[in-house]
């Protein structure tokens, strides 16, 4: 669902994925959604009128996240297969997959500045990738439970984790150490968010609440209780003055906050000149530390807006369905038909991060502006029987895929029967050795 609060309220439904959709995420311009969904597949939309949608399927079991670099180049998809896979966005391809976990894959994201990738399974371990070398180069390990969910800070120098444990954890990657250790919740975390001054996270738990956490202090400042089931995400804006968070009870709420009553770029510029010549502070590098807002709040503050705050929406605002392309042919389709006479670059949907500013003429002005030099479509004139190859190898390499993925299901599945025989014969000689 797109939604658009501005003039009112209205909604957008895009119809395609065939099984419950496990996660939703913007590009960095805004010009792509990527969807996740439990029926083995990643499509990425155009979030416009049409809902153009290209279908990935590489995945032999359902995928649980997705997650852009930042500079919207590269996807990082999670799946319940055991791995994790990286899609190149500017040919919308595949480039590799990472092979280290033994169980589901529940979460994987991409550090700020794009070299490292972090993803937690239910085999109880939180893995750092090196994306340039693939290979997994740090390993945080839980006896206790799993995460559900984990994310960078915005200096890309901690990890925090949501866990099954009722736990929430921030480890620094730097030295391989476990900073700090909440236990605020009565049931399991799902989902936390940094806020972008690094300094504030907060968490949505199965116990309905929502708490943030004063990451400088280290302490709990705020439980939230709006919603009337368990919370299964929660996210920052991005410039921090609003969250939203989202749960069983079928509704989103839309917070927000009161941080930017400190200014925390001066704290950090301070301190960056006290202690560092070319990194951010570490969390705990703040010191000694200046008079804090929340300074005198010893307890938590209890907030619940359901005896405060009034819903002004309509209860049912207009839904407007869009369905998209055929799922078998939609990257074949986008790639061999030309743009409207109207639509520019815009429809061009083999390179979205090449729209033009008359798409998206505020989140993406600056963009255009440099890459200005770029051919324009029409002056590319690709003959058609060059359009026409290219339209045949993407079929070639869709159907290798849908090959190597049910080759890799039957693999398993051989994998199983083969363990389950050696089990039995090893029962059998048991049985034998103690008659004889």
């Amino acid at each position: 669902m797109l939604w658009n609060f501005k003039p009112q309220a209205r909604a957008f439904r895009y119809v395609g994925h065939k099984d419950v959709v496990t996660s939703v995420q913007f590009s960095p311009l805004g010009n792509l959604l990527a969807s996740a969904s439990r029926d083995r597949t990643v499509r990425l939309w155009i979030p416009d009128k049409r809902g153009k949608s290209s279908e990935f399927k590489a995945h032999t079991a359902p995928v649980r996240s997705v997650d852009f670099s930042a500079d919207g180049q590269f996807l990082a998809t999670a799946s319940e297969d055991k791995s994790i896979k990286v899609w190149n966005m500017y040919r919308q391809r595949f480039l590799y997959s990472l092979y280290r976990h033994t169980h589901w894959v529940r979460c994987a994201k991409f550090s700020p500045d794009g070299r490292l990738i972090v993803s937690c399974s239910e085999d109880k371990t939180i893995k750092i990738w090196d994306t340039t070398n693939k290979q997994c180069v740090n390993n945080f390990s839980d006896s206790l439970g799993f995460a559900n969910f984990v994310d960078f800070n915005p200096n890309g120098t901690c990890i925090a984790s949501a866990g099954s444990d009722h736990t929430v954890k921030i480890w620094d990657i730097r030295v391989n150490k476990l900073l700090q250790h909440y236990r605020v919740h009565s049931s399991g975390v799902n989902c936390v968010s940094f806020h972008p001054s690094g300094n504030y996270l907060i968490t949505a738990s199965s116990d309905g609440t929502l708490k943030i956490l004063d990451l400088l202090e280290g302490r709990l400042i705020y439980t939230l209780q709006g919603h009337t089931g368990p919370v299964f995400t929660v996210s920052f804006s991005k410039g921090g003055e609003l969250f939203a968070s989202g749960g069983t009870d079928a509704q989103v709420l839309l917070w927000r906050t009161n941080f930017d009553e400190m200014n925390c770029k001066d704290i950090i510029k301070r301190n960056l000149k006290r202690l560092h010549f070319d990194s951010p502070p570490h969390l705990l590098d703040i010191y000694p530390r200046t008079p804090h807002l929340h300074e005198g709040k010893i307890e938590t503050v209890e907030i619940n807006p359901k005896l405060e705050v009034i819903d002004l929406q309509t209860s049912t605002p207009p839904v407007v369905d869009i369905l998209s392309f055929d799922s078998t042919t939609t990257t074949e389709t986008t790639v061999r038909t030309p743009p409207d006479k109207g639509e520019g670059i815009c429809g061009y949907f083999l390179n979205p991060s090449l729209t033009t500013s008359e798409c998206f003429p505020t989140t993406l002005k600056k963009k255009t502006e440099d890459m200005s030099d770029l051919p324009s479509e029409s002056q590319r004139s690709i003959p058609l029987a060059v359009t026409d190859a290219l339209g045949h190898i993407m079929e070639q390499l869709n159907v290798l895929t849908q090959t190597v993925s049910i080759l890799e299901q039957r693999l398993t599945l051989t994998e199983d029967k083969l363990k389950d025989c050696l089990e039995n014969q090893q029962k059998l000689f048991s049985a034998i050795h103690q008659k004889s």
